[in-house]
Formats: structure tokens, C-alpha cells, sequence
């Protein structure tokens, strides 16, 4: 059986359409042509993800209703990224969302393309109530270590924040600070206020370490983000170290 729409047609109605038992399904199932048939499946799965994407989206709400539960109006989410590089700083991120947050694509950064992160960066820019941003450079990190700097620059990120937290989500860290705090091992997997702080942790690294590739040619800094990759590790045999490497950090320490 053939329906009377073109499969032009029928592709551009299956983008409004999300009820599988509707009338309009049923009729072009019926349908034998195969762009039809491929029409269908790949519409199918579509709404399957979309439904896995809301399923996980409400998981990682979790420890924010318990928090709104208890009380807690501004919870912050709290996450750092760059503490594994040879070079470059380790920027924190706060996040504090809105109860009414819709963003289903949200994930632990480690889990997205950089244009996806871009893209949520903006989003969670636009609907967050406030984010702050906290960046301890590699002076200090070799001055007091980079234990030490991640929290450093957690409690930079938290006074940073134009609206003031009542309760702190952080990310597998135990931060020096009187506000009432959970430590989330593998956060920003399980909890989206954290997870929209990995993001933005992510994406305003990245650009510094795109900026520092300018600066400081012959790394590969826009490619690894100061992480020791084949690449770069040429680049510091080929022509030392920069103003930027970690001199605590090994093999960087073993060449001074």
C-alpha cells in the first residue's frame, strides 16, 4: 500500500509528530516504499534518544530536589577541569541553575563533542541564575600544589557568583567553606547543576589554551589543552619549556 503523500511530504509531518499510535503513524506504516520505511526508523529512534535524554536528565536532578527539599534555594554546582596538563592553568567553574532548568543535553563534559559543548556552553550561559568562574595559574599550582589549586580555584569560582549560594554540590572535593557542602564522587555524571559546571569549566579552558597556542607556538596547545600528548612532548624536546609548563610536574621538573 502506498500513501498519497510524497515521502518529502510525509518526512516533513513526522518532524511535528511525536505520538507513535497516532492515526497518521499507523496509516504510513502501512506504506511499503522503502525512503518511507527508512523514514519511520529513523524517526523511531529520534524519539528513542530524545526519551533517554530525559530519562538521564531527570536522574541528574537528583541531588538538586533533595536540596531544594531540605530548604535550599541557590545550590551550586562546582567543577574543575585541568589538573591533569603539563601546562596552563586549572579553571574552576560554580553554576547555580534555575529550578525551572531545560537543558536535556547536558552530560559530563568528558562525554561531548567540543562544538556540542559550545553549543550548551551558550544555553546554560543564557539560563543559568549565576556562574562563576575561578582560574589558578601555573605559578601557583607549582607553589602550593594542584590539590590545593583546584580547591583554590573552587573558592574562587563560588565568590565570583553575583547571586550568593546557600548550598554547594562539588564535584569529589571538600572545600574550606561554612556554606553547607556535598562531595559527589563522579559529579558531574550524577548531578546536572555539576555537570553544567564541567561544561563551562571545559570550553573557557580550551579557549585560553587556544589563545596560549598563539602565544606559544610549537605545543600543540589548541589541539591537547596542555595535556602531555605525543605532540606536545615533541614540541618540549624539540624546543624546551614555556612560560606556562608546570615545573612541578614531571617530566617538565626532570628537564629544569
Amino acid at each position: 500500500m502506498k500513501s498519497n503523500q510524497t515521502i518529502k511530504e510525509i518526512k516533513a509531518q513526522l518532524l511535528q509528530e511525536t505520538d507513535q499510535t497516532s492515526a497518521f503513524i499507523k496509516e504510513i506504516e502501512k506504506d511499503t516504499r522503502s525512503g518511507v520505511q527508512n523514514a519511520i526508523r529513523q524517526w523511531r529512534k529520534k524519539l528513542d534518544k530524545q526519551a533517554k535524554l530525559k530519562t538521564h536528565f531527570m536522574e541528574m536532578q537528583q541531588f538538586e530536589l533533595q536540596a531544594r527539599n531540605q530548604g535550599y534555594k541557590f545550590i551550586a554546582g562546582i567543577d574543575e577541569v585541568g589538573r591533569g596538563p603539563l601546562a596552563g592553568p586549572v579553571v574552576a567553574a560554580a553554576v547555580i541553575l534555575p529550578e525551572c532548568f531545560n537543558l536535556v543535553e547536558v552530560n559530563d563534559s568528558k562525554q561531548l563533542s567540543a562544538s556540542k559543548r559550545e553549543e550548551l556552553f551558550t544555553q546554560i550561559k543564557a539560563q543559568a541564575l549565576a556562574i562563576g568562574i575561578g582560574v589558578v595559574d601555573e605559578k601557583v599550582i607549582d607553589k602550593i600544589n594542584i590539590y590545593e589549586a583546584t580547591k583554590y580555584a573552587m573558592m574562587q569560582a563560588i565568590e565570583k557568583l553575583e547571586q550568593a549560594p546557600d548550598c554547594l554540590l562539588i564535584d569529589a572535593m571538600t572545600l574550606p567553606c561554612a556554606l553547607p557542602q556535598e562531595k559527589i564522587i563522579k559529579g558531574d555524571a550524577k548531578s546536572i547543576s555539576i555537570a553544567c559546571a564541567s561544561i563551562i569549566a571545559k570550553v573557557t579552558r580550551d579557549k585560553m589554551m587556544v589563545d596560549y597556542d598563539h602565544l606559544y607556538p610549537g605545543y600543540c596547545f589548541a589541539k591537547n589543552a596542555g595535556y602531555g600528548t605525543k605532540e606536545h612532548l615533541a614540541g618540549i624536546e624539540k624546543q624546551g619549556i614555556c612560560p606556562i609548563h608546570r615545573q612541578s610536574f614531571a617530566p617538565i621538573k626532570n628537564l629544569i
